[in-house]
């Protein structure tokens, strides 16, 4: 089982959107996802009582319970949790980062959004975990320079993972219905983002993981 929780110290960087999308988007691509609600705001959890479909599960769990449910859920068979959290920096969110594989760090391209990227960066590396930023919200295509500049930004403080997303109507209209953007419009530019982002933290989760157990073998 593997864990990913989305992390920053900014509010209104999308991490609820992006979870539940992520999240269905996994899932049609058969993993096993549970959804963690730490956010005292409980978007995930109001999302879910919208959906009339309950292959994925959400629950909200506090930071002492946090690594009693993870190993729950991977006895229980899940093969992929994604933690929603506070935008702050709290125990909260200390609490998501311990127990994840890795942590995804969401950014709007403005510097304000950016200045809390680093802050949070600075945490995950203090905790010694893996980490990659994520750019959201991006604006249109005539808009690119201001997408390009926070790319190279995040890049410079630790790398980024693609493809960004825009920011598209088709993410807040899923969330209202408790769909994913896969799911809402499955043939959308939102929704082709949404699947690829999938296959690019897979991939980043594999070489994280391989990574950790080469450092076992040899410690033993």
């Amino acid at each position: 089982m593997r864990t990913i929780a989305l992390v920053t110290q900014k509010g209104g960087s999308g991490k609820s959107t992006i979870a539940s999308s992520l999240a269905v988007a996994a899932h049609e691509a058969g993993e096993r996802v549970f959804l963690i609600d730490m956010d005292p705001q409980a978007s995930l959890m109001r999302w879910f009582k919208l959906r009339e479909d309950n292959s994925i599960a959400v629950e909200a769990v506090t930071p002492a319970r946090l690594p009693v449910a993870i190993a729950a859920l991977e006895k229980a068979g899940v093969t992929l949790v994604i933690i929603d959290t506070p935008g702050s920096d709290s125990p909260v969110a200390q609490a998501a980062m311990k127990v994840a594989d890795l942590c995804v760090i969401p950014s709007r391209p403005n510097a304000f959004d950016l200045w809390a990227s680093e802050n949070t960066r600075k945490m995950v590396k203090e905790l010694r975990k893996e980490y990659v930023f994520l750019l959201n919200q991006c604006p249109p295509a005539q808009q690119s320079a201001r997408v390009e500049e926070g790319a190279k930004a995040l890049e410079a403080m630790g790398g980024i993972v693609t493809p960004f997303i825009g920011a598209r109507v088709d993410y807040q209209e899923a969330a209202r219905y408790g769909w994913g953007v896969t799911e809402l419009n499955p043939w959308g530019m939102a929704s082709e983002e949404m699947q690829k982002l999938w296959t690019s933290l897979k991939r980043r989760i594999v070489k994280t993981g391989a990574r950790v157990e080469s450092k076992g073998k040899k410690a033993a």
